[in-house]
């Protein structure tokens, strides 16, 4: 299957860059008429091999990415209590949205949300010592991705600091309703951080890779403990992880899945592997057109997807 596995990423990587103006095109482009940037493409299996197409070593900012792995750092430290300070639910509303935590008295809706992902951050720099708070998530993503140093992305440290006005009304008014129990500049300064963390494909999908331990084992409570903790962060993957595209993301690629608006989506396929694609231009949700359409050409080709089994062989 590895094999197979190398034929369709470099396929769809060829076709990707081919045919990536009519792609962008036929999509509803966040802005019209740049030109279609790279793409890259990797695929890490559950033993950790690693298959890559395209520009798969360019890096990118996580940006919203990251808010998966600071969720799992949450479940770690509280467990099922992190949803008493956040939803499960889709907001429907944009992702930097303060109506919502007007409508539900200061729980935002879901981990993914700009308004939830600051919640998430709060309950690390409560429950982590001075000298990890800031750095809890980038400590996790070096580990997970097998690299020495993480690099931060100055633009995106230097747009959220000074143009952070709107996470901050969203920190006020859950310290208000009190939801925010941490000093907002820690919170920021800590949230800024995951943000800017830089990966290509290659490192992403590597990182990604703990999400698809999804196996049952009632008789090793810890391993059971880690597959039940997987399931519910690729619920939220699923329904959440594109915002106002989420469902349309499930009905054409039936991956759970996190983008970010550094056009990078990390995708997961439960016991068989993680997939990571990336490419600039962004849809009106904020999604990589290209990477989008790049999955739906993987689990259309691998049949890999959570409503049914693998390709017949």
């Amino acid at each position: 299957m590895d094999q197979a596995l190398h034929g369709i990423v470099q396929d769809i990587a060829r076709e990707i860059k081919a045919d990536a103006v009519e792609i962008e095109a036929a999509a509803d482009a966040k802005e019209e008429g740049k030109a279609p940037g790279d793409f890259g493409m990797a695929v890490v299996t559950m033993d950790k091999e690693v298959i890559t197409g395209g520009a798969a070593d360019t890096p990118f900012p996580l940006q919203s990415i990251a808010k998966v792995f600071a969720l799992e750092l949450a479940l770690c430290a509280l467990g099922d209590d992190v949803f008493k300070r956040v939803g499960r639910e889709p907001s429907g509303d944009p992702f930097n949205s303060i109506i919502d935590l007007e409508r539900t008295g200061g729980i935002p809706r879901n981990p993914f949300i700009n308004a939830g992902a600051l919640a998430v951050v709060d309950i690390l720099v409560e429950q982590l010592d001075d000298d990890k708070q800031a750095s809890a998530v980038v400590d996790f993503v070096r580990h997970h991705a097998c690299v020495d140093d993480v690099a931060l992305n100055q633009d995106v440290l230097d747009s959220e600091h000074k143009g952070g006005d709107l996470n901050r009304a969203m920190m006020s008014f859950m310290r208000h309703h009190g939801n925010l129990n941490s000093d907002p500049d820690e919170v920021m300064e800590a949230y800024v951080k995951q943000c800017a963390i830089m990966l290509d494909c290659r490192g992403l999908a590597r990182t990604g890779l703990f999400l698809a331990h999804t196996r049952r084992n009632p008789d090793d409570e810890d391993t059971d403990a880690v597959a039940v903790r997987m399931r519910k962060l690729l619920a939220l993957m699923m329904t959440c992880g594109h915002y106002d595209g989420s469902g349309d993301f499930a009905m054409r690629v039936g991956l759970p899945a996190k983008s970010g608006v550094g056009g990078g989506i990390l995708a997961v396929a439960p016991e068989q592997g993680a997939i990571a694609v990336w490419s600039p231009n962004l849809d009106q949700n904020g999604n990589s057109m290209l990477g989008v359409r790049a999955l739906e050409m993987f689990a259309d080709r691998t049949g890999w997807s959570v409503f049914g089994p693998p390709m017949v062989a």
